[in-house]
């Protein structure tokens, strides 16, 4: 199987604080893997600088995705090419409904390409069939994104985005933060349903219960900004047992 995604000995700091320290994580085209660790240990980090936040400064390291140099890529550049990031926590955009974004990010990415728009008919159709897996009303498509949402409520649209985009890779930071349980199995559904040969999904998670749902191909336990353990769906249970303190690094 090919690899999608190629981080090696990745570091990257925050306002001069390092963050990452020599993190390396190979992702297969078609696979699912969890990167799980406690508060504070470089999750949320990892998926920014995927995304290209530009306050995040890589100084060493590489990453390679479909077999190009990510860090040479503008943020724009790294969604067009198939990059998708899902927030911890979602942002409202007032006065931009739903179906205004994704029609203009869909329309932005094919002019990209130097492919045709899709069809208006053929976008709305899309559309509403994605947001009736994940319980989405007609009146949430044309409100602006997120406003008025709850927490659960934002989650599922921002599913709905990646289930439109259909990315090649989709980095989910936390995405089931602030979920009920019904919540947690209706974006897990959503998730499920793109996995394919040609997609990877990274799931970044604290807890074991998203992966009730979802078994990923691959677990990485992330403590103090590097992997320390990878393994298969039974590491996650595991550190529901056992917890993090095993993995943390030894003092010289």
């Amino acid at each position: 199987m090919s690899s999608l995604l190629e981080i090696s000995d990745l570091h990257a700091e925050v306002d001069g604080t390092p963050i990452l320290k020599g993190l390396s994580l190979t992702l297969g085209a078609g696979e699912v893997h969890a990167v799980m660790g406690p508060n504070g240990s470089g999750k949320s980090t990892l998926a920014q600088v995927l995304s290209g936040r530009e306050d995040y400064e890589v100084t060493a390291g590489s990453i390679r995705f479909d077999g190009v140099d990510l860090l040479d890529m503008e943020p724009e550049e790294r969604a067009i090419a198939g990059l998708f990031l899902g927030f911890q926590y979602p942002v409202e955009i007032p006065g931009v409904s739903n179906l205004n974004l994704l029609k203009a990010a869909l329309n932005a990415r094919a002019k990209a390409r130097g492919e045709e728009e899709p069809a208006a008919a053929t976008l709305l159709g899309r559309v509403r069939e994605a947001a009736a897996s994940l319980n989405i009303s007609n009146e949430m498509l044309k409100r602006g994104v997120n406003e008025g949402f709850s927490g659960g409520e934002k989650k599922r649209n921002e599913i709905l985005q990646m289930l439109v985009l259909e990315p090649r890779l989709a980095v989910l930071d936390e995405t089931d933060s602030g979920l009920d349980i019904d919540a947690i199995r209706v974006v897990s559904q959503g998730i499920n349903s793109l996995r394919d040969p040609q997609r990877s999904v990274l799931l970044i998670t604290h807890f074991q219960r998203l992966l009730d749902h979802i078994t990923p191909d691959r677990v990485h336990i992330l403590v103090d900004g590097a992997i320390q353990a990878s393994g298969g769906p039974e590491l996650a249970q595991e550190l529901e047992a056992e917890g993090y303190a095993r993995y943390a690094p030894q003092p010289a």
